[in-house]
């Protein structure tokens, strides 16, 4: 047990954490505007994706840039579905996951001639700033003041999608969008718009979410390295009840858990139990949110 709570666990609780912290303050984002936002999963691997390809091709900045955009851009799918032509969100959220699997596997083998796991020395990773002074507070120092720009945007954006989401006329036209479209339209606020811009904002940070994946924990992209973290920030987002220190904290207990695994198997025990404990975490998770999953899927549901 001393060999695995020692310091370097919350840094490896925090690198764990910062991909599905980016894409599950997208889908709080989505779903405060009243659409479920599902398709986390795919938006991510599209991200990984275009970001290891524009790396190979350019540099780390275009990588961000080109991740960001390529997740907005399948988020846009789900907006023309679910919002313009009224179709199940849920659906069309798993439709994209699917796709997402599929042509990335696809293109890995079309442009870069291999399968399963690309790896190269021209891929250039994300580089890690420190913040001087705070980096060298004891314990918590390295592990929060030592990041990508990714990083730091997403333990950012918790405070900041709070102060938005409750502080500011635009997170009231957010929420008023998500409750009531039609009172919000009687208000001067143009439901469809709103409800696109916040799709199209989860896009890009679950497509940042997958560049810190691809980029900043590791440096290679593998067929579906996703790996599940897009569905454990839908769960998180559920979790925490849309509210940013909610789902931040919710998210928090599954980087922990994965941490924690990875820490057994390096300590001996078989990677087939420690890999399932986020999992499994996830599984309970749904448990306590079961009311409010129900809820969002009965929603989803009358609105086709």
């Amino acid at each position: 047990m001393d060999q695995i709570l020692d310091s370097q666990l919350l840094e490896s609780m925090i690198r764990a954490s910062i991909p599905i912290l980016l894409a599950a303050l997208g889908g709080l984002i989505a779903e405060r505007a009243g659409v479920f936002q599902i398709a986390l999963e795919g938006m991510m691997l599209a991200g990984a994706f275009a970001a290891v390809a524009a790396s190979f091709y350019g540099n780390q900045w275009t990588a961000i840039v080109a991740g960001g955009l390529i997740g907005g851009m399948v988020s846009l799918i789900l907006a023309y579905g679910a919002v313009s032509r009224g179709g199940n969100a849920i659906v069309i959220g798993i439709a994209i996951n699917l796709l997402a699997v599929g042509l990335t596997a696809f293109l890995l083998a079309e442009v870069f001639g291999v399968r399963g796991v690309f790896l190269d020395p021209a891929i250039e990773g994300l580089s890690t700033y420190s913040i001087p002074v705070l980096v060298d507070i004891p314990v918590i120092g390295p592990a929060l003041f030592e990041q990508t720009l990714l990083g730091y945007l997403a333990l950012v954006g918790v405070p900041a999608i709070w102060w938005m989401l409750f502080r500011t006329k635009t997170g009231l036209h957010l929420r008023g969008v998500g409750e009531s479209p039609d009172a919000a339209a009687t208000l001067g606020v143009n439901p469809i718009s709103v409800k696109y811009g916040a799709v199209f904002a989860s896009g890009v940070l679950a497509g940042l979410a997958g560049t810190q994946l691809a980029l900043g924990n590791v440096v290679q992209f593998a067929e579906n390295m996703s790996a599940g973290r897009g569905w454990i920030a839908v769960v998180a987002v559920l979790l925490g009840r849309a509210n940013p220190w909610g789902v931040a904290a919710a998210v928090a207990l599954f980087g922990l858990s994965e941490a924690v695994g990875f820490r057994l198997q390096g300590n001996g025990m078989p990677s087939q139990i420690t890999d399932v404990l986020p999992f499994a975490l996830t599984l309970l998770a749904l448990v306590f949110a079961r009311k409010r999953f129900r809820a969002l899927l009965d929603l989803s549901s009358s609105d086709t």
